[in-house]
């Protein structure tokens, strides 16, 4: 979205959005007021202002670049994330992810191009001429907004949250802070508030995430519990922790469900410049920049989609924060329940895992590609061919044959994967949703799926449920979870009330030419994938 002013399309859409002050639309654009040279997010509570004073930007970073700066009453720079950029599969999209992923921080504008497969300069061409801002300027804004949240939200010294946010210099972070937010760093910290009464462990951060809801954090916590790797992560139905690599080290981290509502980040790093990595990857592991209220509304129109969503509002999809972990992690629970999964992964991790104290307590990195690729026949256990097409894979990550991202694209990352031994559909789908945050995937061929859509009383067989499926794009991914909900086999983690209010608006089952769906050999949700695409099963 360029600047958006008073005679171009879709302003008029715009400015009833800041009239109506509607929550929804925080973090989807701002509104810079040329009158008094402030920037504000759409809820801003302050008078509207004239329609000629106004205009729209779609980042932070343009308003800035522009010489605006943030409004000091709604903080914009607080808003949960753009939906955009996870729904979008172009170069500007993948840009943004890459930018929250610190990419220009660790390599440059130079590196995040080579990943997009551009040049540096035409890359800062379509970011300018989207956006109004470049790469540059992006990653700024980025830091900026990391800077904001830690000097409201903890006691770190401001040498420490300008490391932390990705700066080089106290310099720079004080030049920064002041021409975004128009005062100091210390005024900024002085106007946080203290009503929360978080008080964070020594060398440990503690920040709430911000979140667009509703969410549904019983299936988000669920999920993870059920899919958690005995030592690598823990879960329960109110938080979620474990110990992952970033490119500084090893970090710990824990999200919680906090008694007032709100979603809450607690993070020890080896690093502090990871910082901003690790708050990035969190939001796209629990989802928290989608746009709930505009998903349920579309799934909603279907009458026989309807009652799961009435039932499960602000449904999320999980994502990764390790492509290449996911990958392993998802070819291991091929064709095997998620208990086994999670056994299989348990003892990998335990014998070729690295043991890092970062955290409260001692845990353990799920394995690097180069061990599972160097020793994983020694510890794997199953079908032969399936084991070698784990380590092959194991061995073109180390090598960098093969390179996975939030910044692919989503039909050469499918292509890639297809074209390796033991990777068929649904392994690659299922990368795409998680790793990509693909928006649109449906898996014909996910047994605890298609058994939660004849529960839901629709067509489970793979060419019906596919068929009917397709009236929900572009928001097949969250049908998914939809569907995986409505399974049995998820019912033992979801709570008691919920379960009753589920099966209060289940539809009655209608006739199907489906084969029967034999539940017995999968755990929770995580379906059977078989190890080649020409063999993979439907069931």
């Amino acid at each position: 979205m360029t600047p958006t002013v008073a005679d171009a399309p879709g302003f008029a859409e715009r400015y009833r959005v800041i009239q109506s002050r509607d929550r929804r639309f925080d973090g989807q654009f701002v509104t810079a007021v040329r009158s008094t040279r402030i920037y504000c997010r759409p809820s801003c509570p302050a008078r509207t202002p004239n329609e000629e004073n106004v205009t729209f930007y779609a980042t932070s970073a343009a308003a800035h670049e522009a010489g605006y700066r943030a409004c000091k009453r709604c903080l914009p720079e607080a808003a949960p994330g753009s939906p955009q950029w996870d729904v979008r599969g172009d170069v500007v999209a993948r840009a943004m992810r890459l930018i929250a992923d610190g990419v220009v921080d660790r390599e440059g504008v130079p590196g995040l191009a080579r990943r997009l497969g551009y040049s540096s300069r035409h890359l800062t061409r379509l970011l300018a001429a989207e956006l109004g801002a470049g790469p540059l300027a992006l990653a700024r804004a980025h830091r900026a907004h990391t800077a904001r949240t830690l000097l409201v939200g903890t006691d770190l010294s401001s040498a420490d949250v300008a490391f932390s946010a990705g700066f080089t210099s106290i310099r720079q972070f004080t030049e920064t802070i002041g021409e975004v937010f128009g005062m100091p760093p210390r005024d900024l910290r002085a106007r946080r508030s203290h009503a929360s009464g978080i008080e964070a462990s020594a060398g440990e951060i503690d920040l709430a995430l911000p979140v667009r809801g509703p969410i549904d954090t019983t299936g988000l916590f669920g999920w993870m519990r059920a899919h958690a790797i005995p030592g690598v992560e823990q879960g329960d139905d109110r938080s979620f922790a474990r110990v992952v690599r970033l490119p500084g080290g090893p970090a710990w981290f824990e999200v919680r469900l906090a008694d007032d509502g709100r979603l809450r980040l607690r993070a020890r790093l080896s690093a502090l410049a990871d910082l901003g990595t690790l708050i990035s990857r969190i939001r796209r592991l629990f989802d928290l920049d989608a746009d709930p209220l505009a998903i349920d509304e579309a799934l909603a129109r279907h009458p026989e989609l309807a009652p799961a969503v009435a039932a499960i509002p602000g449904v999320r999809v999980p994502g990764a924060v390790d492509a290449d972990e996911m990958l392993l992690r998802a070819m291991i629970g091929q064709q095997i329940s998620v208990a086994a999964a999670r056994t299989m992964q348990g003892r990998l991790s335990a014998e070729l895992g690295e043991r890092v104290a970062v955290g409260p307590e001692a845990m353990t990195l799920f394995p690097t590609p180069a061990a599972i690729a160097e020793r994983g026949l020694e510890v794997l256990r199953g079908p032969a061919a399936r084991m070698r097409a784990i380590v092959e894979a194991a061995a073109a990550l180390s090598d960098g044959t093969l390179e996975l991202s939030a910044g692919d694209d989503a039909a050469e990352q499918r292509a890639k994967l297809l074209s390796r031994r033991g990777i068929g559909p649904w392994t690659a789908d299922y990368v795409r949703m998680r790793v990509l945050g693909d928006p649109d995937v449906l898996l014909p061929g996910d047994v605890a799926a298609r058994a939660g859509a004849a529960a839901l009383g629709l067509p489970s067989d793979p060419a019906g449920f596919t068929a009917w499926s397709e009236r929900l794009a572009p928001w097949r991914s969250y049908a998914m979870a939809h569907y995986w909900y409505a399974a049995p086999v998820t019912q033992a983690w979801r709570s008691p009330a919920e379960t009753a209010a589920a099966a209060a608006v289940t539809r009655p089952r209608r006739r199907t030419t489906s084969t029967r769906v034999d539940l017995r050999a999968v755990d929770v949700v995580l379906p059977s994938s078989p190890p080649a695409p020409e063999s993979e099963r439907s069931a």
